[in-house]
């Protein structure tokens, strides 16, 4: 279903029960987004809220996206999984040989339908331009500022469209805008994005890069700008696809660029890549820690045009699961059709596990038919679109459960040699990758947890299951006083040891000492956390795990010995150059303030916000020994 504005899609929220509307006045300094992460990490992710009164004219909707219920409400579908099986049944009429000329002939209404769907330039003003301020000021708009460490009130949800100057192809991405003035913002796009690349090209030129950012309109808008569709497809394309209906797009007034007529936002102007950049930052980040700041170019607002009834569109990020959670998993469910049938068609299914922030862990299944299967389709998804910013990446068997952690860990444990089974790569990584030793490129972890054929074992290959030892903490912490907790995840293999770490050689010497035990014989992996980490929160070990290590330069493989299997000990700590040597600024955790913590407490009831629900921020403020954006050291 096309939703005609957000207006529109409020109705439909609301008529499935899916939305709160707050009355009372909250403000969008830090305040909607306290509210906001109590209800992200809820069950099911909680409700989508409608803030009425922000003290302007525009309501705020927020969490719209944020549960499997409303993402595939915002794509028109009763299960995400839907859209990835029409992609495949597309590809397979069309490119299937044909017999005759009928066959082919039955092709026509396909083909007609996928035309309907491209985006179409109109005349004439569309609904988006009702309001026109050629005195643009942002400062109306109810832009949020997340948490108390960020740099300023930032655009969190915008559609941000370019085009090549060459080729006059358009792009559509999402890249936060943080407000410096009325008319001035920063445009956080990373190197690896198209609209950097767009930006390369006008500088090249010599001349000024129109933008306009679009806001609100059909939440299928929205996804299509976060969609890793491959360079020079056209988002809007996508979003008619997922609508069934084309986009209808319309001139700017001041910049010659084409919108949505039917957003509620749009925010005209133009970059001038002449110009020096701007220092950008810090934001509390989708990695659940701050993104530092840095210089990005400058956004010149020059129009502002929206409905008369306008919805303002906003989301939060910070520690999973957040919305951006659930727009990632449409993304996985949606993009495993193409994968599959364009690049690796032994791939059965993948997974992007809520606490993988998208790029740092990624499970996938394949049809395992020959030797070294498993490395081929690392090697393969790592070279593909914005897989190549994967950090781990587990590879199982067609008969596994990737879904379903528990029999994911046994499967691992089994199957896994940690001397022969892993393997180490490098390559691009996120920008926000905080742990890698150099910016924005580091090393990999591929784990070939598939059952092995005889042409991949050798003699130190078990496939049995060990009960796992139980470990005496005391008994431990007479060999290794920094040893503060320890915990066994689940049945299979995996030991959690909390410590206080003093240097990086202390993990070396530890991890030695500890393969030396005879209590810790049927370990295969040894994950060390910082002694202020919960070692009974599952999800919050794999979120730490997979987002503080550079693999190759974190992982210590001991090979096995007459008393022990081969282990890996994983340093899943924070890193400082005082005790490690690492010249990066670490960043802290995103969490609320105490006080703005307790005056939402205290406003709770009065907001008819249901049921309380305590603070998540209270669960994570003691990984962060100081305050600011910069962990101290």
């Amino acid at each position: 279903m096309a939703s005609k504005s957000l207006t529109h899609f409020i109705e439909y929220l609301e008529k499935e029960n899916e939305l709160i509307r707050v009355k009372g006045y909250v403000n969008p300094e830090l305040e909607i987004t306290e509210i906001v992460d109590r209800f992200s990490k809820s069950e099911n992710g909680g409700k989508a809220i409608l803030f009425e009164n922000t003290g302007t004219r525009f309501p705020v909707l927020i969490n719209a996206m944020g549960s499997h219920k409303r993402m595939c409400m915002s794509l028109g579908v009763e299960k995400l999984d839907d859209i990835g099986k029409e992609i495949e049944k597309i590809f397979t009429d069309i490119t299937e040989p044909k017999a005759n000329i009928f066959e082919k002939l039955k092709l026509l209404p396909k083909l007609s339908n996928i035309s309907s769907w491209i985006p179409k330039t109109i005349s004439g003003r569309g609904k988006v331009q009702e309001v026109i301020h050629e005195n643009p000021d942002l400062t109306e708009l109810p832009v949020l500022k997340c948490w108390p460490e960020d740099g300023g009130p930032f655009v969190t949800l915008p559609m941000v469209i370019t085009k090549d100057p060459l080729s006059g192809i358009r792009n559509v991405g999402m890249y936060r805008l943080q407000i410096f003035e009325k008319n001035l913002t920063g445009m956080h796009w990373h190197k690896h994005k198209v609209g950097a690349r767009h930006f390369d090209e006008y500088k090249k030129l010599g001349k000024k890069m129109p933008v306009a950012v679009a806001l609100g309109g059909d939440p299928a808008y929205t996804y299509a700008a976060t969609a890793p569709v491959p360079d020079n497809v056209d988002e809007f394309l996508l979003a008619g696809f997922l609508r069934k209906q084309k986009v209808e797009l319309v001139k700017c007034i001041t910049q010659d660029i084409e919108v949505p007529a039917d957003a509620d936002i749009i925010i005209e102007g133009y970059i001038d890549p002449q110009e020096d950049f701007i220092w950008e930052g810090p934001f509390g980040d989708h990695t659940g820690f701050y993104s530092l700041a840095d210089w990005y170019p400058k956004f010149h607002v020059t129009c502002i045009t929206h409905r008369k009834n306008a919805i303002y569109p906003a989301t939060i990020v910070g520690v999973p699961p957040m919305e951006d959670a659930w727009i990632g998993k449409a993304t996985e469910r949606i993009f495993l059709a193409p994968i599959r049938l364009a690049m690796l068609p032994e791939i059965i299914d993948y997974s992007l596990p809520f606490e993988g922030v998208a790029h740092n862990l990624t499970v996938v299944k394949i049809n395992k038919t020959y030797p070294g299967q498993a490395l081929k389709v690392m090697n393969a998804m790592w070279g593909a679109g914005q897989m190549m910013f994967n950090k781990i990446m587990i590879v199982v068997n067609q008969d596994i459960d990737i879904h379903n952690y528990k029999e994911l860990s046994k499967t691992i444990y089994k199957n896994i040699n940690p001397d022969k089974d892993i393997h180490f790569s490098s390559g691009p990584l996120d920008v926000l990758d905080h742990s890698s030793t150099k910016y924005t490129y580091g090393s990999k972890l591929g784990i070939d947890a598939t059952t092995k054929f005889e042409e991949e074992l050798d003699e130190t290959n078990s496939t049995d299951i060990v009960q796992v030892s139980n470990v005496n903490l005391n008994e431990l912490r007479k060999n290794v006083s920094e040893i503060k907790n320890l915990q066994i995840i689940n049945e299979y293999g995996i030991l959690v040891i909390a410590l206080e770490k003093k240097s990086k050689q202390q993990i070396q010497q530890t991890a030695e000492l500890l393969h030396k035990q005879l209590e810790l014989s049927s370990f295969k992996f040894i994950v060390f956390v910082d002694e202020f980490v919960d070692v009974n929160d599952t999800s919050m070990i794999t979120w730490i795990a997979s987002g503080n290590i550079d693999p190759k330069r974190d992982a210590i493989v001991l090979k096995a010995n007459e008393k022990t299997f081969s282990k890996i000990y994983i340093d899943a700590t924070r890193k400082s150059l005082k005790k490690d040597g690492f010249k990066r600024n670490w960043p802290n955790v995103v969490v609320s303030s105490d006080e703005t913590i307790k005056l939402i407490d205290n406003k709770w009831d009065n907001l008819g916000l249901g049921k309380f629900i305590s603070s998540p921020s209270l669960k994570y403020k003691k990984l962060n020994s100081n305050l600011g954006a910069i962990a101290e050291e």
